[in-house]
């Protein structure tokens, strides 16, 4: 295939390097004129691990060369990938200017050519960039998104030092698109890599590295301050790290990466906050530990307010436990919910069949008459009931079973859901917490 590579910058030159090795015929588009002589004499642009050889053998198999033109290369290819630079301001905003440049000049070159031409935006840009590209293009060449061209989401996952071994060997390959042909045209181009191959909504794509940088980082920061607290109590903190690591289960697992509802339980918030407490009692400052409770409580602010703006008093509650399948109700972030519903005035009723008020005992009977003292009169025995005199609904456990009610629930002024239930999603009156 033929492929036009803009900005031959670290993620351009790889780029460069690596679709040549494996047989397409590549021309790169850079401002810097040194940069472009590099390439055209063979020589990479950067300083990386395997990618002199990999130029070297690409340019010299007549697969590899450059340009400062834009339209020549557009023109020469089928494919443009976008690499230009995207710096970040000191408060964290992109600028976008050379990103809308290319899309500019590219708009331009699609004035002279007939066929259809994909653009892959590999830069990491903010979601929106992604549609506000292709806006530029049509306006400037007065061709249309979809007939005459398509703009394709496919952020890049190299690691300056290992960038060709990355390339080669990723995790996942993200790639979103709104464009049947130009999705399969770009995922042609990852088929020999040993990785799956996600096709997503353009906006999923155009975050995800973020969201994924934006871990490695709080990864970082929770080690440094697990390091600094054990370090201080004379515990060998790699130790304990290395402990953590072994379990796959919850720790380094798919479990609880799922946005939705605060945490709650007996262990969660105690253990927490012994955490942190050791660390003060050493005088070891831990802010992302310390975070973790405040950013539970704006999550229980944010269900609070989405109830608030439904503007309606008379609230049912279908879960009111921590979690489904258990009848613990201390520090539920429901029971913190209803408390500070019933305070501002609300009316609520409550079904949940793990919680008959007989049944509470010790720890759990002590925390429900602290917070909900009369518990017995907002207990709902039937669910058909409840909801027939709600004018919203909360749900908060996976595990209702929304069918039998869809009907019922259609009928209400809105439907809140904490956990997110696939099958209410299409209801009118839907609202999900953070989806």
């Amino acid at each position: 295939m033929k492929i036009s590579i803009f900005g031959l910058g670290y993620v351009g030159c790889v780029s460069l390097g690596c679709l040549a090795k494996n047989g397409h015929q590549l021309i790169g588009v850079d401002i810097n004129a040194l940069k472009v002589d590099l390439i055209n004499q063979g020589k990479p642009t950067i300083v990386e691990k395997d990618i002199d050889q990999i130029i070297r053998e690409g340019h010299a198999a007549g697969r590899i060369s450059a340009t400062q033109q834009a339209a020549e290369a557009v023109v020469a290819s089928d494919i443009s990938i976008i690499c230009v630079g995207t710096p970040s301001s000191p408060q964290g905003h992109l600028n976008l200017d050379y990103i809308y440049k290319t899309a500019e000049q590219i708009g331009e070159a699609l004035k002279g050519k007939d066929s259809f031409h994909t653009v892959v935006i590999r830069s990491t840009v903010l979601p929106g960039t992604n549609r506000k590209f292709g806006e530029v293009m049509a306006a400037v060449s007065g061709k249309e998104r979809g007939k005459d061209f398509s703009v394709v989401s496919n952020p890049e996952f190299l690691r300056e030092g290992t960038a060709v071994k990355d390339y080669y060997h990723p995790a996942i390959t993200v790639i979103g698109g709104d464009h049947e042909g130009a999705l399969e045209q770009v995922s042609s181009l990852y088929r020999d890599l040993d990785a799956p191959i996600e096709i997503t909504a353009i906006e999923v794509a155009e975050i995800i590295k973020y969201v994924n940088n934006s871990f490695h980082a709080l990864k970082i920061t929770f080690a440094n301050e697990v390091g600094n607290i054990s370090k201080a109590l004379g515990i060998d903190s790699h130790q304990v790290m290395e402990l953590f690591c072994k379990d796959t289960h919850l720790n380094i697992s798919p479990a609880y990466f799922k946005p939705g509802f605060a945490y709650g339980g007996s262990c969660l918030p105690k253990d927490l906050k012994g955490l942190v407490t050791l660390g003060h009692d050493q005088y070891v400052a831990t802010p992302v530990l310390s975070g973790v409770h405040e950013s539970n409580e704006y999550q229980k602010r944010t269900a609070y307010e989405l109830i608030a703006r439904t503007g309606k008093r008379n609230i049912c509650f279908v879960g009111l436990s921590f979690k489904e399948g258990t009848d613990d109700l201390r520090y539920s972030p429901s029971v913190d919910l209803a408390e500070k519903l019933i305070g501002k005035g609300f009316r609520i009723s409550i079904y949940d069949p793990n919680v008959r008020l007989s049944k509470l005992v010790g720890a759990n009977r002590s925390f429900i008459d602290e917070h909900l003292p009369h518990l017995s009169d907002l207990i709902a025995e039937d669910l058909h009931t409840a909801l027939a005199e709600a004018e919203v609904v909360l749900i908060n456990h996976r595990n209702f079973d929304a069918a039998p009610h869809k009907e019922t629930l259609a009928q209400k002024d809105a439907v809140v859901d904490l956990v997110r239930i696939p099958e209410l999603e299409d209801l009118p009156n839907y609202s999900g917490l953070c989806w």
